[in-house]
C-alpha cells in the first residue's frame, strides 16, 4: 500500500489493516479486510489491484473459501523461518479448488534465523514450481515488493465478468456500522450495482436498499456504482449482521439473476461454552455486551441458561478454540466484565430408545441412561506437520486420544504428515497444546469435519462437598472415565482454596463413584491453651471443634475460582 502510494507516509502504522488489539498482540488476522490500490507497472499502464488480507485460521476456514471464490489470484506466503505449516497447505489447497493462480512468496528473508533456500525447495516440491518463479521478500524491509507487483500483474489474469448480465455480488464478508447498518463486503461477478438500487438476497429471499455503495481505499469511499469485476461495499441499513450471510448472492430485484452463485451454507458452530458474570448481578451486562458484539460476527450464537453452581449466564457456540478465545478476551477487555467460562464441549447427537434423536451441546442436558440408545460424537480428519524426529511422540500422543490412524507422506528429508482420523471432543481437550510441547513447538495443525460415530461414551459428574456442579460435567468415552476423573479430582484438588471444613472432592459416572480427593480442612489448633491439666479436657475441646466442623460442612458453601472449570482444559493422562 506504501508503494503503490494508497497509504501516504504519515499514516502508514505497523499491521495497518489488523486494526483490533486482539489482531496487534496474536499476530493474526480475525477480520477480513479489502482495499483497492492503483499500481503503474513497468509497461507505462496503471492497473487496479483488488486485494482481500483473509483469515488463516482454520476456525475461519469457510470465511476464506468465499473470499476465494472472489480473487482470480492468490498469494501464498510463507515465513522463511518456519517453512510451510498445515494451516498454510489447507488454504493453499482451498486456492487449488477454486483454480486461483498461485503466485509463492518467501516472506522475512532478512532475519538471521531465515531458511529461505530451504523453503523454496519445500514449495518447489509442493507446487511444481521452479525456484527461480519463487519470490523472496522482506515486508518488513521493503525487498522484492517491486517484483511481487510486477509478478501480479504478469500471472494473474484479469477478471472474466460481464457487465451486461444481471446483477450478481458475492458477500465474502460484513460489519455493522452505527449509521449505515450492515455493510456487506461484495465482490460483483456480473452486472453493476449502484446507489439507491433495490436488491435482493437470493439465499433468504429477502429485498433490501443499497444505501450506499462504494471501495476499500483503505478507508470506505463512496463511489456511485461498482461495476462487474471490482470489489468493494454495500450498505444495506439491515440492524443484524445475521441478516447479511457471508457466502450468499445480491442480485437486482428488479432484474434478478436465474441462479445463485455456488458455495453458500449457513455457519455451524463446533465448539460450545458456558459464559457467566463472576457477580450475578452482571448477567444484564453480559447480554448487553454479546448482542453488541454479534452485530459484528454473525458467527457467534447464544441462548439464555442457568446452571445450579454459576447461577445465569449463556451458552454459547463457537467455530472453533480460537474463536472461543477471541469473543471470551474481548467481552473482558471491550465491556470490562469479569466472567467464568466453563469448559467447551462439542455436539452429540443421540438416539433415544423411543426413536428420537436428540443434539446435545452441553453434558448437563444429556438424557438419563436408561432412555439412551446410543450418542454419537463428531469425528475430524486431521494433518499433522512435523520434524520427522517427533514421529513416535505425535503417533503416542494421537493414539491415547482414540485416534485412528490413516497415511504418512514424507514431504522431504526432513519433515512429514501424518493424517489422522480424532474425535472433536478429545481433540478440543489439551490437544493442541500436548502437541505444541512435545514437539517443542515445531508441529502445525489442520482439521475439518469428517462425520458422526456412535461411540461407548458416558457422563462423567463432579460433586464438590457432595454437591454435583453441572457446569464441569464431561461427556467421556467409557473406557478413559476413570483416568480422567481421577485426573480432574487431583487437578481440582489443587485449584480449589482450603475450607473450614474437608471438602470431598468425587468423579461419579451414575450412581458410582470412581475417583475421590480430599481439601483439608483449614485446622485452628485448639489446643494451644492447653499446657498441661487433664486429657479429658483436650478431648473435650477437640470433640466440640469436630462437631463444629460437621455442622459447618453441612451448611458451608464452596466457591470455585475459574481454574476449577478451566482444569478441564489441562488434564494431563501421562
Amino acid at each position: 500500500m506504501e508503494r503503490t502510494g494508497t497509504i501516504a507516509q504519515r499514516d502508514m502504522s505497523e499491521q495497518l489493516l489488523d486494526s483490533m488489539d486482539l489482531e496487534r498482540e496474536k499476530g493474526i488476522t480475525i477480520k477480513a479486510k479489502a482495499v483497492r490500490m492503483a499500481y503503474q507497472a513497468k509497461d507505462g499502464q496503471v492497473y487496479e489491484f483488488n486485494l482481500i488480507d483473509t483469515p488463516g485460521h482454520v476456525d475461519f476456514g469457510y470465511e476464506v473459501s468465499r473470499a476465494l471464490a472472489a480473487c482470480e489470484g492468490a498469494i501464498l506466503v510463507v515465513d522463511a523461518t518456519q517453512g510451510i505449516e498445515a494451516q498454510t497447505l489447507a488454504n493453499l489447497y482451498l486456492a487449488l479448488e477454486h483454480n486461483l493462480t498461485i503466485i509463492p512468496v518467501i516472506n522475512k528473508i532478512d532475519l538471521p534465523s531465515a531458511r529461505a533456500d530451504a523453503t523454496a525447495e519445500e514449495l518447489e516440491r509442493l507446487l511444481s514450481v521452479p525456484a527461480d518463479e519463487i519470490l523472496r521478500v522482506s515486508a518488513k524491509e521493503g525487498i522484492g515488493i517491486d517484483e511481487l507487483l510486477e509478478a501480479i500483474v504478469e500471472r494473474v489474469p484479469p477478471p472474466s465478468a460481464d457487465p451486461t448480465k444481471p446483477l450478481r455480488a458475492l458477500i465474502f464478508d460484513s460489519h455493522y456500522d452505527t449509521y449505515k447498518g450492515v455493510v456487506a463486503y461484495a465482490r460483483i461477478m456480473d452486472g453493476r450495482v449502484t446507489t439507491g438500487q433495490p436488491l435482493l438476497q437470493m439465499a433468504h429471499s429477502r429485498r433490501i436498499e443499497a444505501l450506499e455503495v462504494g471501495t476499500f481505499a483503505p478507508k470506505m469511499t463512496p463511489t456511485q456504482e461498482l461495476q462487474a469485476g471490482e470489489v468493494g461495499y454495500i450498505a444495506t441499513g439491515l440492524k443484524d449482521v445475521k441478516e447479511v450471510a457471508v457466502g450468499d448472492t445480491i442480485t437486482s430485484a428488479d432484474n434478478p439473476a436465474q441462479e445463485a452463485l455456488p458455495g453458500y451454507r449457513p455457519a455451524k458452530p463446533m465448539v460450545f461454552a458456558g459464559l457467566y458474570p463472576t457477580n450475578g448481578v452482571d448477567y444484564h451486562l453480559l447480554r448487553d455486551a454479546l448482542d453488541k458484539l454479534r452485530l459484528n460476527d454473525a458467527s457467534l450464537v447464544y441462548e439464555p441458561e442457568s446452571s445450579a453452581a454459576l447461577g445465569f449466564g449463556f451458552r454459547c457456540g463457537f467455530l472453533g478454540l480460537l474463536h472461543m478465545e477471541i469473543v471470551q478476551e474481548r467481552l473482558e477487555r471491550e465491556y470490562d466484565l469479569d466472567l467464568i467460562t466453563t469448559a467447551p464441549s462439542v455436539e452429540y447427537q443421540v438416539l433415544t430408545k423411543s426413536g428420537e434423536i436428540v443434539i446435545v451441546d452441553n453434558p448437563a442436558k444429556l438424557p438419563d441412561p436408561d432412555q439412551i440408545e446410543e450418542i454419537q460424537e463428531p469425528w475430524m480428519h486431521i494433518s499433522i506437520y512435523a520434524p520427522k524426529e517427533y514421529i513416535g511422540t505425535i503417533m503416542d500422543l494421537v493414539t491415547t486420544r482414540r485416534g485412528e490412524f490413516e497415511k504418512m507422506d514424507f514431504l522431504d528429508a526432513a519433515r512429514v504428515l501424518l493424517v489422522y482420523r480424532l474425535p472433536l471432543g478429545d481433540l478440543i481437550i489439551d490437544f493442541y497444546d500436548q502437541l505444541k510441547s512435545r514437539t517443542r513447538g515445531y508441529a502445525s495443525l489442520d482439521y475439518t469435519m469428517d462425520t458422526y460415530r456412535a461411540g461407548q461414551l458416558v457422563k462423567l459428574d463432579v460433586l464438590v462437598n457432595e454437591e454435583p456442579v453441572d457446569a464441569l460435567s464431561l461427556i467421556v468415552h467409557e473406557d478413559s472415565a476413570y483416568s480422567k476423573g481421577d485426573a480432574l479430582t487431583r487437578k481440582l484438588k489443587d485449584v480449589i482454596p482450603r475450607q473450614l471444613f474437608p471438602v470431598p472432592l468425587q468423579a461419579a459416572v451414575g450412581n458410582r463413584v470412581i475417583a475421590r480427593q480430599t481439601v483439608k480442612a483449614l485446622r485452628k489448633n485448639v489446643l494451644a491453651k492447653c499446657y498441661g491439666g487433664d486429657i479429658t479436657r483436650k478431648r473435650k475441646l477437640l470433640e466440640k471443634q469436630k462437631a463444629g466442623k460437621k455442622r459447618m460442612k453441612m451448611i458451608g458453601n464452596v466457591e470455585l475460582p475459574q481454574d476449577a472449570f478451566m482444569a478441564v482444559l489441562r488434564l494431563s493422562e501421562e
